[in-house]
Formats: structure tokens, sequence, C-alpha cells
């Protein structure tokens, strides 16, 4: 009887294919961006005066941001762990999209994972636009893939009930999920043109 509740609680396998494509596509470019600067950064260590892809002027600076303290909070770039991190959200969506099915405690630890990525990158976020006083475009793409991630899987297991009553209609959470996350974006990135406007709007 209790294994027939827990398979009820699950959303439908469309619901979770759905969010499976989306975690992909968000994962794939948090992976690419992280990667990317890794690579950069390894360039710098290579060559200190190495001039990266996307030093583009004095307050859009990824070398600028790479080379204070908080890009290497524990002791290593901090890119290494959006790698990791993002190589497991896919190998999850992949299973997903395979048609696999986990346990609610294991999507705990997932969304408790993206969660924790999320309010890390959230501290880049104040330190880069309130702290450094310059930009990192890749990290701005990896801001964007993370809150996206975040939300959704946060109605993903909404859906499921993870958080008490479980929501059925599929179609209006994911659409809520959207509104909020671009609503998120909207004051992350209100908040950076009114901090930068001296410098972006001249």
């Amino acid at each position: 009887m209790s294994s027939t509740n827990t398979m009820d609680r699950q959303p439908s396998t469309s619901s979770d294919r759905g969010w499976g494509i989306l975690a992909l596509i968000l994962s794939t470019i948090g992976f690419g961006a992280s990667a990317t600067l890794v690579m950069e950064r390894l360039a710098i260590y290579a060559d200190a005066g190495h001039r990266t892809s996307c030093d583009i002027n004095a307050w859009l600076s990824c070398g600028t941001v790479m080379r204070t303290p908080q890009a290497e909070l524990f002791g290593f770039p901090n890119p290494f762990i959006g790698i990791v991190a993002y190589a497991v959200v896919i190998a999850l969506a992949l299973a997903v999209l395979a048609g696999a099915r986990f346990a609610n405690w294991y999507w705990w630890l997932i969304w408790v994972g993206i969660l924790a990525g999320s309010v890390f990158t959230l501290w880049l976020w104040w330190q880069t636009t309130f702290e450094i006083n310059t930009l990192c475009l890749y990290c701005m793409i990896v801001w964007c893939a993370q809150t996206i991630l975040l939300v959704h899987t946060t109605a993903r297991n909404a859906r499921a009930g993870m958080f008490g009553a479980r929501m059925i209609n599929a179609g209006h959470s994911t659409a809520w999920a959207w509104l909020i996350a671009i609503g998120l974006l909207v004051i992350a990135f209100g908040i950076i043109a009114i901090r930068f406007s001296t410098v972006i709007f001249v």
C-alpha cells in the first residue's frame, strides 16, 4: 500500500520528461560556461597577463573577477564546482529522459544540491555587483541557468507533493515557474543596471 501511495504522488512521466529536457539544456549551458571559465583561469595561471575572451571593458571583465579571492572561495577556481554539479544534473536529466523513476528522497537530495548551488550563485552575484564592481559574462550565463533550474526543479517537486499538497495541473505549475524565474532574473539584472548605470548609460 505504501509503495502504491508513493507512486501516486509522483508526477506524470510526461511532466518529468519536460523537466528532463529543460534540465538537460540548462545544465549543458551551465557546464559549458563553467568549463570555459576553467580554461580561461588555467590560461591566466600560465600567463598572468592573459586577456580572457570576455574581457570587454572595465566593468565587464571575467579576467578581473577571476583574479579576486572570491573566485577561489575554497582554494580552487569556483567553476570546478559548476563542472561537477552540472555533470550530475546532466546525468540525472538523461536518466529521466530514458524513463528512470526516482524516489522522493533522491529528488530531495537533488533539490537541496541545486538550492545550495543557487545560494552560492547568489553570493557570487552579490560579490561581483557590490564588492568587486566588475561583471563576468560567463558567470551571468550561469546565474540565469541556475535560477531557472532551481525554480523548475522546485515546481517539479511541488507537483510530486513534496512540499505539501500536490499540484495537479502541470501546465499551470510550469507557467508559474517560468514567470517566477523570469521575475527573479529581471530583479537581479535590474539591480545590476542601477548599480552600473553610471558606466552603462553613458
